[in-house]
């Protein structure tokens, strides 16, 4: 058997599919729609359910039948079982493995975009086969174009099919409303139809996939993205989640893919939009740690913390196509991190304090009307004396030449702004005026 399987797969390795992965799933696939089928010949055979039909009703009986075998013979209408003889030689066992390969292609089609066995035939041809429904729904109101829609939009924007759980008719607004899946589960949707003409009018739906079930046109773009920001290629895909949405008046879903990958001791995750990679984040190797910004980032740190030879745990980078920003982070010990961000507008440098000091103990609204008292009124002269060494240092400014502008919807975070060329610095502190974070949001014409 083991020398029949080796046979049959280096001849499928050959041709049209050389071009094409074929793994061990792909070949356990096959052996097990193989069997299938031959186990269902043997059965019809020895029932004497196997009749031959016409060429004329082959088709027929196929569609009405698709899991039985109809054979068809043209000898002038005349239709006649042949019994084929048993292979004596590797070249029949060969003919005989193929023979049955090439039944089975019947019943599955081959994704030639992914190099993967494709869905069964019939949900192929028949996408509304694979709807799953709860015991009670009133299905009827459905037609066969909203079937087809909802298995369609399940299969193709979602990934899986979901267990229908609610239908339900909306006559003011002219929609068929279809509910799948359980709302605190991760597998859930919710998809509108128009009543008249079938068609999808809104979808919200999400779901959370097996890595192994990642589209391959999404696992073929990984090694080369993580390559592109400086992470570790070789990354494994850990969790894959996915958000459908389609508003009123829009054409057809837009598709959100998330991918989590990772190892013992890095991590990576990117974002498609469709098929397009919107952002990419992962840990720099550390032959790819840019030198000048990490140079920068510990002078920051000296600086900001008080510390002189903190070292560095880890560095990473994110970069988001869609907002226009490339950010490398760097992480130092005791809860210290420096964040630099390329913009479309300039650059955004972080240096934040990232212990958690926690709250004063507040026990009654007078007390926290108090708490919330002081921090909007911080003295300014305090503020000022507390971060102006640190802008004298990492950025070798003047802060007398910025003014104070205080927020009383976000407390504890006030801003210092040069009016003449826009730049700013964000400061976040304490009710004791210790700072915990400086951002400074410098336009392009400083850089």
């Amino acid at each position: 058997m083991k020398h029949e399987d080796d046979q049959w797969e280096k001849h499928i390795r050959k041709g049209p599919f050389a071009a094409s992965p074929f793994t061990e799933d792909h070949k356990r696939n096959v052996q097990q729609q193989v069997e299938w089928i031959q186990t269902r010949k043997c059965e019809q055979k020895n029932s004497g359910t196997l009749k031959p039909v016409s060429g004329s009703k082959s088709l027929v009986h196929f569609k009405k039948y698709p899991n039985k075998v109809a054979v068809a013979t043209k000898d002038r209408g005349e239709q006649r079982h042949k019994r084929l003889p048993q292979p004596k030689s590797r070249r029949g066992i060969l003919a005989a493995s193929m023979g049955v390969l090439v039944i089975a292609g019947g019943m599955f089609l081959w994704n030639w975009d992914d190099g993967q066995l494709a869905q069964p035939f019939i949900e192929q041809i028949h996408p509304a086969s694979a709807l799953l429904f709860s015991d009670h729904l009133n299905v009827d109101i459905l037609t066969d174009k909203m079937k087809k829609n909802i298995a369609v939009t399940l299969r193709d924007d979602l990934g899986k099919q979901l267990r229908i759980t609610k239908v339900q008719e909306l006559p003011v607004s002219g929609r068929i409303y279809i509910e799948a899946g359980q709302e605190k589960d991760a597998n859930y949707a919710h998809i509108w139809l128009d009543a008249k003409t079938g068609n999808l009018r809104e979808v919200q739906m999400r779901a959370e996939l097996q890595p192994s079930k990642l589209e391959h046109r999404y696992l073929r773009q990984v090694p080369s993205l993580l390559e592109s920001i400086g992470s570790i290629p070789t990354l494994k895909p850990e969790r894959v989640n996915r958000w459908v949405n389609m508003k009123q008046g829009e054409v057809v879903p837009t598709v959100y893919t998330v991918l989590e990958l990772g190892d013992d001791i890095s991590y990576g995750e990117i974002t498609w939009k469709h098929d397009k990679a919107l952002s990419v984040a992962g840990e720099l190797r550390s032959d790819q740690i840019p030198q000048t910004a990490l140079a920068h980032a510990k002078k920051a740190i000296e600086a900001f913390s008080g510390k002189p030879n903190l070292y560095l745990e880890h560095a990473s980078r994110d970069k988001d196509d869609e907002i226009g920003e490339d950010s490398t982070f760097f992480s130092f010990n005791d809860n210290y991190f420096v964040k630099i961000t390329e913009t479309s507008n300039g650059r955004r440098f972080i240096v934040a304090d990232a212990n958690d000091y926690g709250q004063p103990q507040i026990s009654s609204p007078e007390q926290m009307e108090a708490y919330q008292e002081r921090l909007l009124n911080m003295d300014e002269s305090l503020l000022r004396k507390e971060i102006s060494p640190y802008l004298s240092v990492i950025f070798k400014v003047d802060l007398e030449d910025y003014k104070l502008h205080r927020n009383p919807e976000d407390l504890g975070t006030v801003t210092f702004k040069r009016d003449a060329d826009q730049d700013v610095f964000q400061v976040r502190y304490k009710e004791d005026g210790r700072v915990t974070m400086v951002t400074r949001e410098e336009p392009t014409s400083k850089q």
